[in-house]
């Protein structure tokens, strides 16, 4: 049974057609991902999915009495709303009681037994508390425990995670998701990826986290010159599939032209047949013509560009160390840069990558330790804030002001045009002044901007964000063949898979160490590691640390550090056996003070997990194992 059914779906703004006479549908249980450039509509389609605006033509049908939520990119809150008001908001019962509840035991100081009560037998008649356990999850995993700050005090990303744990503990049959996966760390995604991928509900969603789209979508619903086409299987498979599709169309597009080239002969040659028994023939030439020259598939081009001339001596960190509020972000971290490294740094947000970065480019001075750059170091610095363009000039004129050409990978030249083009600044989008510019589309020209001033280290916070998959992967490719050093932070594990030779993981509390391999391959290991440590039986596959990072020589342990070390396998091990068996408690339907008591204890235990784990992989780098 379908949830929803689109028939001759048509949009346009300002006489400009953002798709036109779309049909698809979305079955029970099915999970769509929605893909396309930016501009092509897919927020717009989002919005008339969820009642926001309404198409110009066409049908769209819902299953009778389909609960739906909606995750919009900037959400909006009442004024003067607290954290705890806007997830557990007055028009749902159960979210509502569990609220008044929560509000309840907060004031300690004035508690009414009698009030209490009252609320728990709404609860219990309600049946509401597994919405309190669901509430417990997702607010602990999204990092959400002020609940009564006000919103307005809450940064964007923010703002978003408190949308996103009000869509996820509420109970919807149809989710419709508009970029989820933005302003999470790495560990946050993959919680959401998992949970997403285990419920029984319909989903639409766009992201430009592949490996989000690959784990989650079932079916790729793809917009592209105001036409839709459906793929029936995840992100993997729509790639292939679409390729597949654009051969095809190249070798009939070949097949028309070359049919036209020959018609438009005898058309030259025959001047005085145009008025008698040719007249059928001129109409179908015509036809070929608009067939010729309709849609284009534009052959891919490899994109490198001129760099400057890096030395010998690129850059060395020594004994940095930094704190903000007494918590140590960076301790006696040092480590000389190669020649042509790609590098990328992984960490929980608030644990100092981006801190890192303003260091290395003097923005932010460490509390103790060098910096030293080389003579012919050229940084490109992309940030995620401090955006710098003029606003009263065109886009082309903001890149002609730069360069005037580009060199592609063959050792030709392009104009400024042309390589705006290819990353999706199109025909007239090239003559807009930057003003008129949508923030995800400033960002991009942004980012153009410093990668054609010939960098040779790149240091990249955040470069993904707001890039379409058709741009992200026009970016891969551009810095795919760049020479020079690139450190860069990014929640994109597609993104950082395909760039990176090995990573830094900061721990948030000052420790830094240096992993060889790209961001699946440190996670896989990582989850080998924490596998042997809960079977100690198992021989250990420990991470294998770069020998260039000098924070951890190696050498055998003393006695006292190996018996730390044997101890701790035992102690993760109990560790995770307590916190499966609160996992099973907390999903059996416990009383609520009780349910409290489980869900505190299992985020102590999740602490204590990590931090035993740092530990035990610190003795075994320094073990040499």
């Amino acid at each position: 049974m379908n949830v929803f059914t689109a028939e001759g779906l048509a949009k346009a703004y300002n006489e400009k057609p953002l798709f036109k006479g779309i049909d698809f549908s979305l079955g029970e249980g099915q999970k769509m991902a929605l893909i396309a450039a930016n501009g092509s509509g897919k927020t717009t389609l989002m919005r008339i999915l969820a009642g926001k605006e309404t198409a110009d033509e066409g049908r769209l049908s819902f299953r009778k009495d389909l609960r739906i939520g909606y995750l919009e990119q900037d959400p909006v809150f009442p004024t003067g709303a607290s954290v705890m008001d806007c997830i557990f908001e007055p028009g749902h019962p159960v979210l509502h009681a569990i609220g008044e509840y929560e509000r309840a035991l907060k004031q300690a100081d004035d508690l009414d037994p009698d009030h209490l009560q009252r609320l728990t037998d709404r609860i219990d008649a309600l049946n509401g508390w597994d919405y309190e356990s669901r509430a417990a999850e997702v607010l602990g995993k999204l990092g959400i425990h002020q609940l009564d700050k006000p919103m307005h005090l809450l940064s964007g990303g923010q703002r978003k995670r408190v949308s996103l744990a009000r869509l996820l503990i509420e109970d919807h049959d149809l989710l419709l998701l508009d970029e989820p996966t933005n302003h999470l760390d790495l560990d946050m995604i993959e919680w959401l990826e998992n949970k997403l991928k285990r419920m029984n509900k319909s989903i639409v969603l766009i992201s430009h986290d592949r490996y989000f789209l690959d784990g989650v979508s079932n079916m790729i619903v793809e917009l592209e010159n105001s036409t839709v086409y459906t793929y029936h299987g995840g992100y993997a498979y729509y790639l292939e599939k679409k390729e597949e599709r654009e051969t095809m169309e190249r070798a009939t597009l070949e097949k028309v032209r070359n049919t036209f080239r020959r018609e438009l002969e005898w058309m030259r040659r025959q001047p005085k047949a145009r008025t008698t028994k040719s007249k059928s023939r001129q109409d179908s030439f015509y036809d070929l013509e608009k067939d010729a020259r309709g849609k284009r598939i534009e052959d891919k081009m490899q994109i490198s560009m001129q760099m400057s001339r890096l030395g010998s001596k690129i850059l060395e960190l020594e004994n940095i160390c930094k704190s903000f509020d007494g918590k140590d972000l960076l301790k006696d971290f040092s480590y000389t840069f190669k020649r042509g490294e790609k590098i990328g740094l992984i960490g929980r947000n608030g644990s100092g990558k981006s801190t890192l970065l303003n260091i290395i480019m003097d923005l932010v001075r460490p509390d103790k330790g060098r910096v030293k750059t080389g003579e012919t170091v050229v940084f490109g610095y992309y940030s995620q804030t401090g955006i710098s363009l003029p606003e009263d000039k065109r886009v082309i004129d903001v890149v002609k002001d730069i360069a005037e050409y580009v060199e592609t990978g063959n050792g030709n030249w392009m104009g400024v045009s042309q390589f705006l083009n290819h990353f999706n600044f199109s025909g007239s989008k090239q003559h807009v002044y930057v003003s008129n510019l949508s923030g995800g589309e400033k960002k991009r020209l942004y980012l153009l901007t410093i990668l054609l001033r010939n960098p040779n280290f790149l240091i990249l916070d955040e470069p993904t964000n707001d890039l379409d998959i058709v741009t992200l992967n026009t970016l891969e490719e551009f810095l795919e063949g760049y020479g020079g050093c690139m450190l860069m932070v990014t929640h994109d594990r597609y993104f950082m898979d395909r760039l990176v030779d090995h990573v830094f993981v900061l721990d948030g509390s000052g420790g830094v160490k240096d992993i060889h391999g790209n961001y699946t391959e440190y996670r896989s290991q990582y989850d080998a590691a924490l596998n042997d440590k809960a079977s100690p039986a198992k021989e250990q596959k420990p991470i294998v640390e770069s020998t260039a990072n000098t924070t951890a020589a190696k050498r055998k342990l003393s006695f006292k550090e190996q018996k730390e070390m044997d101890s701790l396998e035992a102690e993760i091990a109990v560790l995770e056996k307590k916190k499966a068996e609160l996992v099973a408690a907390m999903g059996s339907g416990l009383e609520h003070e009780a349910l409290q008591r489980a869900s505190d204890e299992f985020r102590s235990i999740e602490t204590q997990i990590d931090e035993k784990t740092m530990r035990w992989l610190e003795l075994q780098e320094l073990a040499g194992a």
